[in-house]
């Protein structure tokens, strides 16, 4: 496996095949990279501290070609590790990816920040190895799906009447970890919001349930995908580690286990059928032309609403004094107003004091008139601009940075229909587009100057979700909401695992009754990126406290685990799940009787260890 990239993903991505898939791994990285300390990934094995630290260490220094295959207790079960090598280079070039060994590797990731980059280097590794597997990290999703067609129309073309079919298959698969992670961080900071995992017609969404006092069993749906932490009333364990011991999260429990488990919340799978996209209604929504409504302010309207009155009034006092009709005495009044008329000489009295009155009257609506359409071209104007928050708004979410995690987020919330008031310090972020368009209130300013965060109504949210690329900022944005709501519910994007539980467990001592949860983008996106470079579709990936349970895509007949089995025996507790079957040829339900042909496609729920032994190269290690 080759890996490219300029960030902590590729660091995570690396560490994810070797420890994990105990893969080959060489790892390209500009120079100075590698004295960056990579994350930690080790803890999804249950691995020691002292292999953590050789982990650390294998990824910082650079590659002698020994991993931590030959670290004792190098896994659980006593696994095989990958190995790694590094190379140094600022750019991907054709004699850079040689040298990394494209012409003979399975897979490639190309995981660097630019999407432009990341193109160019895929175009130069397919006409290497025409029978690579790419993957991909792409922001922009358009661009994504016509670079896939045409590298799979590539490979197609470059493999025609070639050699056997037994290689690696040469297949293309665009991600975004924006995109992974995205509905992972909207649901942590907002209450009973489903985590949905979608493919083709089939939705689920994993729902978590809170313990029940009375000892009773808790709902389990379709399955029950983990059991929480017994730890208490907030279900993310006190550590903030994926790995918790006896107490910490049991992922895909047998059904014993889960009978056996009293006091301990639950995550479990349910069915939802498509209802139809959420969007957003009132402010929020979107469009061209603003709401007349918005087009004048409430002063304004009144007063128009008042000089309608006084013209009203007007004509009816002509009607009576003149005997005239009432639309004629409308007319005249209107022509007294707008001055066009001639003076009422030799008219009665009463015709020349209203004719009076209705020329001060228009003078009156000369200003209300200009100010009504100075207030207009305003609005017009501003209809593209950044909004503003209103005035009583409460019970939103405080969204913090706008770059590409943030503008993914902010498009989730709004797709479930939640108010979102956001705060950027740059003017000229990505993600600010996105919120003109959601029409979506934005405070331009630091969150770390005072009044930034009021600005944005913090007193009265019902979260805090801060995903800016320094973790300083995003921890100091949570102490200072803390300090204006201590109960506010607050999300972090941490970047450094150690460092999130350190923070986890200080803010957790300081603010018992407040739900705080860390998470890392990498951390949710490498899974996905990882199984894509195995072969394998990841649908999704849904946190469960600090550990990720993963939706995958599989073909049967390439997994000897699962062919041959029925639905009920192909289940592993602990590593993977059946969840729906794509039979071939079958109309209709399938039970856990139906046995798995080579031909179906099955979507199963799986941990990275899980993934791991289901890979076709373990299998024939095995």
């Amino acid at each position: 496996m080759v890996v490219c990239g300029d960030d902590g993903l590729a660091h995570r991505l690396a560490a994810e095949l070797r420890a994990v898939y105990g893969e080959q791994v060489t790892l390209v990285v500009p120079p100075g990279r590698r004295t960056v300390r990579p994350p930690v990934v080790g803890r999804a094995r249950a691995v020691s501290a002292a292999l953590l630290d050789r982990v650390v260490m294998a990824a910082v220094n650079r590659g002698n070609g020994t991993g931590t295959g030959g670290s004792p207790g190098g896994g659980s079960g006593g696994e095989p590790q990958g190995t790694e090598r590094l190379v140094e280079a600022a750019e991907p070039t054709e004699a850079v990816l040689a040298e990394a060994g494209v012409e003979r590797a399975a897979a490639l990731a190309l995981v660097y920040d630019d999407d432009e980059t990341n193109i160019r280097a895929a175009l130069t590794a397919r006409r290497l190895n025409p029978r690579l597997r790419l993957v991909l990290r792409l922001y922009n999703r358009r661009l994504g799906q016509h670079i896939e067609e045409l590298l799979d129309q590539a490979a197609a073309l470059a493999t025609a009447g070639g050699a056997d079919g037994d290689g690696p298959d040469a297949s293309v698969t665009v991600l975004s970890d924006a995109d992974t992670a995205a509905p992972a961080l909207a649901a942590a900071a907002v209450a009973g919001t489903t985590k949905v995992v979608q493919t083709e017609g089939l939705m689920l969404r994993a729902v978590e349930h809170p313990p029940r006092p009375d000892g009773r069993a808790a709902p389990t749906g379709l399955a029950t995908l983990a059991l929480l932490s017994a730890t208490g009333n907030d279900p993310a364990f006190a550590d903030g580690s994926e790995n918790s011991g006896e107490h910490g999260p049991q992922l895909l429990p047998d059904a014993e286990s889960v009978r056996a488990a009293r006091g301990r919340g639950t995550v479990v799978l349910e069915q939802v059928s498509y209802a139809g996209p959420s969007l957003p209604a009132g402010r929020g929504s979107g469009g061209v032309v603003p709401p007349f409504a918005s087009l004048f302010s409430r002063r304004l309207r009144w007063s128009l609403a008042g000089l309608v009155g006084c013209v009203i009034a007007l004509a009816v006092a002509l009607s009576v004094v003149t005997g005239i009709h009432p639309l004629g005495a409308l007319y005249l009044t209107l022509l007294d107003l707008f001055a066009i008329n001639d003076p009422a000489k030799g008219d009665p009295t009463g015709r020349q004091v209203l004719q009076l009155l209705s020329g001060l009257v228009g003078l009156l609506l000369l200003p209300v008139l200009l100010a009504a359409v100075l207030e207009a071209l305003g609005t017009f104007r501003t209809a593209s601009a950044l909004r503003k928050p209103p005035r009583g708004l409460g019970g939103h979410v405080v969204l913090l940075g706008l770059g590409k995690i943030g503008t993914r987020v902010l498009t989730r919330l709004r797709e479930l229909n939640i108010p979102v008031v956001c705060v950027e310090s740059d003017p000229e972020a990505r993600g600010l587009a996105t919120a003109r368009r959601l029409r979506v209130p934005v405070v331009l300013g630091d969150v770390t100057q005072e009044g930034v965060l009021e600005a944005a109504k913090i007193h009265r949210a019902h979260a805090l979700l801060a995903v800016t690329s320094s973790d300083t900022t995003n921890l100091e944005a949570v102490l200072y909401a803390r300090g204006v709501r201590p109960g506010l519910r607050a999300v972090l994007r941490l970047y450094d695992d150690d460092f999130a539980t350190a923070v986890y467990r200080t803010l957790r001592a300081a603010h018992p009754h407040a739900l705080t949860r860390s998470r890392s983008v990498t951390h949710l996106a490498a899974p996905a990126f990882a199984g894509a470079m195995l072969g394998r579709q990841i649908l999704g990936a849904i946190p469960v406290e600090r550990r990720v349970l993963l939706f995958a895509e599989v073909q049967v007949g390439r997994h000897p685990q699962l062919a041959g089995k029925t639905v009920g025996e192909a289940f592993e507790p602990g590593l993977w799940r059946v969840l729906a079957v794509d039979a071939a040829g079958v109309d209709g339900e399938v039970s856990d009787a139906y046995v798995l042909s080579g031909e179906d496609r099955v979507v199963l729920a799986a941990t990275r260890r899980g993934l791991a032994e289901l890979s076709p190269t373990r299998a024939l290690r095995s």
